[in-house]
């Protein structure tokens, strides 16, 4: 017994490694670059200068797109590291690992300890998660609640009961919501359970007469949300209007009105069943014409534990299907789920596949592993690709051309602000007259630039008084100054003014 338990751990622990060098790869050279990992380290980062940790900002401006749980996970990071950039993507890291581990564990007890240690390599070499773990986002970050409950609840539902996991698992989902409010996707799982359970399905463990135990779970989940939420209200109840607005844009709009109706990112019902799960659930895609039938004899036979996981993956695509607005990385919670119901098969295909090809085991062998070597190298060597941040390079000449002086930004994105060297001042992230505004500006502040995009300059400025600093993938981008008004513009006084600098600018 010692012994079996001894090589148990020595699997974990050779998978989790194995997690920590595949979603580490690169690590330390690689940098934000795209819209979402500026934004979220320059929240991070505006936290810890400003000390507003309920209610976040972006260059001074409250930020309410998302809950600030992940946010907050950077922070920390950023302060036992001291490196940002690195510190950015910790959490996913972190989230791989676990993951990793949770479903070699879940997978062994289930089903036998070489289906954990295919779970866990399965896990590790879908397309997705290295996609989404390998980037600053909080996607990345979700996947480390999602696998906790996921795992909490296989542990209860399918092994149980134990109740203790029943109740970490709600405290996940709830530590989900205030990370992205669909934290709450693994209680799907639920469904198919009280279905099977009722049933007499093989595999799922019945608890009949437990009803107050099940619903302490939801108080269990509040008082995670509350971590964040009630000291919120708290500062609601203050009186401050843009608390207020904070709240109801965060926990209104920005939730179930996105939900129903998105204003970005617009696809049809279809998008994850063609365009996404083809691509990103590689390579357990090419695997369906033997997993389907397959899965089909198991739910013939009444195995609860084929019933749960499968419905939950169905359930979790039909909700996020179901949703106008869609990414490619949001179903990314459901491949835990799908990884525990392919692992088990997996054996039984390759006895099928390798029939009479003596040498066929180690064919396999050598594909995974050159599989898994091809995503360390690609990792290592995509931040040298990439080359640097085109909105650093921008900064860094306008801090050259301009010095310390005051910046106004027009149509400015995240990666301005955050990598800014000089104090920077705007009238909105969104905000269609910020033109016009900028021309005011500079007209009572002669000492001050502008950093406007070549599209809309003219209207307001004389193109050749002013001086290209460089090119971004949505924009050309130009600072003037108050000479170069050619006096065509007028507006108000800017209402709303925000202004702000970095003490330690990146």
């Amino acid at each position: 017994m010692r012994i079996r338990l001894s090589s148990a751990r020595m699997e974990l622990w050779c998978l989790v490694t194995l997690a920590l060098l595949l979603v580490g790869a690169g690590l330390g050279w690689r940098q934000p670059l795209n819209v979402d990992e500026e934004r979220f380290l320059g929240v991070a980062l505006e936290m810890l200068q400003n000390g507003s940790w309920f209610i976040p900002h972006r260059a001074g401006e409250i930020y309410a797109d998302k809950p600030p749980l992940f946010m907050w996970a950077v922070a920390l990071f950023v302060k036992l590291t001291t490196f940002p950039k690195v510190a950015l993507y910790l959490p996913a890291l972190l989230a791989g690992a676990v993951t990793t581990a949770c479903l070699y564990d879940l997978g062994r007890r289930l089903w036998g300890r070489r289906v954990g240690v295919i779970a866990g390599l399965l896990f590790l070499s879908t397309y997705q998660t290295y996609s989404i773990l390998r980037t600053g986002q909080i996607d990345g970050f979700l996947a480390l609640w999602v696998i906790l409950a996921v795992y909490g609840l296989g542990r209860h539902l399918l092994i149980g009961p134990a109740w203790r996991w029943y109740y970490i698992a709600c405290a996940a989902m709830g530590l989900g919501i205030i990370s992205k409010g669909v934290g709450f996707v693994p209680a799907l799982m639920l469904i198919p359970y009280f279905y099977a359970a009722r049933k007499n399905w093989k595999g799922v463990v019945p608890m009949p007469g437990k009803a107050c135990a099940w619903w302490l779970g939801l108080p269990v989940a509040l008082m995670a949300v509350a971590i964040w939420l009630g000291p919120l209200i708290v500062i609601v109840l203050k009186g401050s209007a843009d608390s207020l607005a904070y709240a109801q844009e965060i926990l209104l709009k920005q939730t179930a009105e996105r939900y129903a109706n998105a204003w970005a990112h617009k696809e049809p019902f279809w998008y994850f069943f063609v365009k996404v799960i083809p691509k990103y659930w590689l390579p357990i895609f090419l695997m369906l014409p033997w997993l389907v039938p397959a899965w089909r004899k198991q739910l013939r036979k009444h195995d609860g534990r084929v019933l749960v996981l499968l419905g939950w993956v169905l359930l979790a695509l039909l909700f996020f299907s179901l949703s106008s607005g869609k990414r490619k990385l949001y179903i990314f919670p459901a491949v835990p789920g799908l990884i525990l119901l392919v692992a088990p098969l997996v054996p039984w295909m390759l006895k099928r596949w390798l029939r009479n090809r003596p040498r066929g085991k180690a064919v396999v062998a050598g594909l995974t592993g050159v599989w898994l070597c091809a995503w360390f190298i690609r990792g290592m060597l995509e931040p040298h690709k990439d080359g640097p941040n085109p909105h650093e390079t921008i900064m860094h000449e306008v801090a050259r051309l301009t010095g310390n002086a005051e910046l106004v930004m027009v149509g400015w994105r995240e990666g301005h602000w955050l990598f800014a060297r000089q104090p920077l001042i705007h009238f909105g992230f969104v905000r269609s007259n910020a033109l016009e505004q900028s021309v005011v500006w500079l007209r009572s502040h002669h000492d001050a630039f502008a950093l406007v995009p070549a599209s809309d300059m003219a209207r307001c400025y004389n193109p050749e008084k002013a001086r290209k600093v460089g090119i971004t993938s949505r924009a050309e981008w130009y600072i003037v100054d108050s000479d170069a008004d050619n006096h065509n513009c007028q507006a108000a006084v800017p209402e709303q003014v925000y202004s702000f600098s970095w003490k330690y600018p990146l």
